[in-house]
């Protein structure tokens, strides 16, 4: 058995990019990376062959396809029971002897490999219809991690190969025009990493398309947490061009999923307080894996979806290990004037907040369930989904809502990538919307800008539509090597020059918004008790410039207002001396340290900080 094409198992060395319908997309991506250097796990690929012939073989195949066509419906519950059948099928049927004694061979020669007895493995599903452009069959599968043992491995084969038939993958082959017979599956088998840390990365922007930014996205523990959508992860993001750290988001990361010493089974934990807000990654990891994400995206020459992992016992820079990479599925073959839309916002009355997963906007009866049963008896069509975490058991379900808020998750796991790729708006990592948010009443969710609002907002809505309608095209700007920063001064300014060829906002200046949207001198406030309202519209107007160009920077700069001009402001004269030369005078840092102003600038303190955080 030479021949590539006729093999159980073939080695991570022998496949290339091209090999996606002998061992699927994951398993042939992995021995492309390979061999570009990439450092990946070891590990070999049980062929889509090997499955071909056991359905061949048992003689499944035709019993799938009578089940398929008797069974299959629009009604989500039946997607269920179809599956337990053809699964409960393939999971109780012999393997053939000649394919079992492949795999296991090569369980063996890779323990003698990395010299370690019954290694710890993970076994992966690929299938061959899998990780392509425009279909990113993102958890469709199944996947098991910490599998020691020859008859372990084979038995998670063969679940593997069953998990083909998940009531998800079922239904999103359906959507996506996939025959069942024409979808096969291999099965990889990979050297687990000793994970510190794992997750997710991508090479743009996932939720605005921006190509000049990397994403990652991690926890603590195996990368599970990340893409099941069942923790908040920490977010860092990377200049695609300088490779430094533009922004650092660290999570409350409750739990994480780590191999249990005495079983070798994964489990679930609680992250010791310590390291619940200490971020899972150092900048040297953080840099190192966007290099890596930079460098498989030039060789694909398409944005990438990577997931990663940390090994605990090894030291920088050989701790970092690629497991995963797959061309992104949803700005890559999105429309140059479908990325123009940029993320909106208007003032509402704002119930929840949470991180924009997938774009677009829609209004609607709330949901709230938790549980897919649940889900199963109440959600409708264009219903708004609600619920603690996403994860692809719930696509069905998604599928058939308006729109989707959860509690948990970021924007790399997998069901935030299914939503984007079937156009729901998503709004993930919102922390309190189950317990918030209540079923049957009507809601406005803003997944450009990950709010939720009270109500119909028709305002949200129409400007929603008019971003959508009526884009302003400008002549192409030069390319320079200097970025170019706009000033501004008047935020109600942005939406006339949002379009306009600039880098960001350089200098944002405050002093309009002191003496005309708040009118009235700081210290007065403090005096009258009402400093918040203060506080509320300075940040309502630097939020509706870095809504309106995000993600571009916005640079603010801290009030520099002259005495004469804050003696102006409603109670202003009690606090503001006469001076010869106001320009020369009391301004800038010298008033922001003054005993006499330093709570004042406090509230300007207070305003940046609602609006990075709300």
């Amino acid at each position: 058995m030479d021949d590539k094409n006729v093999k159980y198992v073939l080695w991570f060395e022998e496949l290339r990019k091209d090999d996606t319908s002998l061992v699927g997309g994951k398993c042939a991506n992995l021995g492309e990376l390979t061999s570009i250097g990439i450092p990946v796990p070891p590990g070999f690929a049980v062929t889509a062959e090997a499955y071909k012939i056991f359905l061949k073989r048992t003689g499944l195949m035709k019993k799938i396809e009578s089940l398929l066509k008797e069974k299959s419906s629009k009604n989500p519950g039946f997607y269920k029971n179809v599956s337990e059948e053809i699964r409960r099928l393939i999971e109780e049927a012999e393997m053939p002897r000649d394919i079992e004694e492949a795999i296991r061979k090569a369980y063996r020669e890779l323990c003698k490999r990395v010299g370690v007895e019954n290694v710890s493995v993970a076994v992966r599903s690929s299938a061959t219809a899998e990780d392509l452009p425009g279909a990113s069959f993102a958890g469709q599968q199944e996947t098991y991690l910490n599998i020691a043992g020859e008859d372990e491995v084979v038995k998670k084969v063969k679940k593997c190969w069953g998990s083909l038939f998940t009531p998800r993958a079922i239904f999103y082959r359906e959507q996506k025009g996939f025959e069942h017979s024409k979808v096969l599956i291999s099965v990889g088998v990979q050297k687990m990493v000793n994970a510190k840390a794992a997750g997710v990365m991508f090479t743009l922007n996932p939720t605005t398309g921006d190509e000049s930014k990397i994403i990652i996205e991690g926890n603590w523990g195996l990368g599970e947490t990340v893409v099941s959508g069942s923790v908040t992860p920490d977010r860092f993001v990377v200049d695609k061009e300088t490779m430094k750290i533009l922004e650092r988001r660290i999570a409350d990361k409750k739990i994480k999923h780590i191999r249990d010493e005495r079983t070798g089974k994964t489990i679930s934990v609680e992250i010791p307080k310590e390291l619940r807000r200490k971020p899972c990654l150092t900048d040297e990891e953080v840099i190192k894996l966007a290099e890596y994400g930079k460098m498989i995206e030039e060789h694909y020459g398409i944005p990438q979806d990577i997931e990663w992992a940390i090994d605990g016992e090894l030291q920088f820079p050989k701790n970092i290990f690629i497991v995963q990479a797959r061309p992104e599925t949803i700005w890559s073959v999105k429309t140059e004037t479908e990325k123009a839309r940029a993320p909106i916002g208007v003032q509402g009355a704002v119930v929840v907040r949470g991180l924009p997963a997938s774009p677009g906007v829609y209004a609607g009866k709330a949901k709230v369930v938790l549980n897919v049963e649940e889900a199963a008896s109440v959600i409708r069509k264009g219903d708004i989904l609600v619920t603690k975490m996403t994860n692809p058991d719930w696509v069905p379900y998604m599928r058939v809502a308006g729109a989707i808020v959860t509690d948990e998750g970021g924007v790399t796991c997998h069901a935030a990538i299914v939503s984007r790729e079937l156009g729901i708006p998503c709004i993930v990592g919102a922390g309190n919307a189950t317990s918030v948010l209540r079923s049957g009443v009507e809601y406005t969710v803003d997944a450009n800008s990950g709010v939720v609002y009270e109500g119909i907002v028709e305002s949200v809505l129409k400007l929603n539509n008019d971003v959508k309608t009526q884009l302003t095209t400008y002549e192409a700007a030069p390319i320079t090597g200097t970025k170019i920063f706009m000033n501004l001064g008047v935020p109600d300014k942005i939406e006339e020059y949002k379009n306009l060829p600039f880098d960001g906002i350089g200098l944002m200046r405050v002093e309009f918004i002191i003496a005309s949207y708040i009118g009235e001198h700081p210290n007065y406030l403090i005096k009258v008790g009402r400093e918040q309202e203060f506080v509320d519209k300075m940040a309502e107007g630097i939020a509706k410039v870095a809504r309106a160009i995000y993600p571009r920077p916005v640079v603010v700069r801290f009030s520099d207002l002259k005495t004469n001009e804050y003696a102006k402001l409603k109670g202003g004269e009690e606090f503001e001396p006469e001076e010869d030369n106001p320009m020369l005078g009391w301004r800038g840092v010298s008033r922001y340290v003054s005993p006499q102003f330093v709570e004042a600038f406090r509230l300007e303190d207070r305003a940046i900080r609602k609006v990075r955080e709300e």
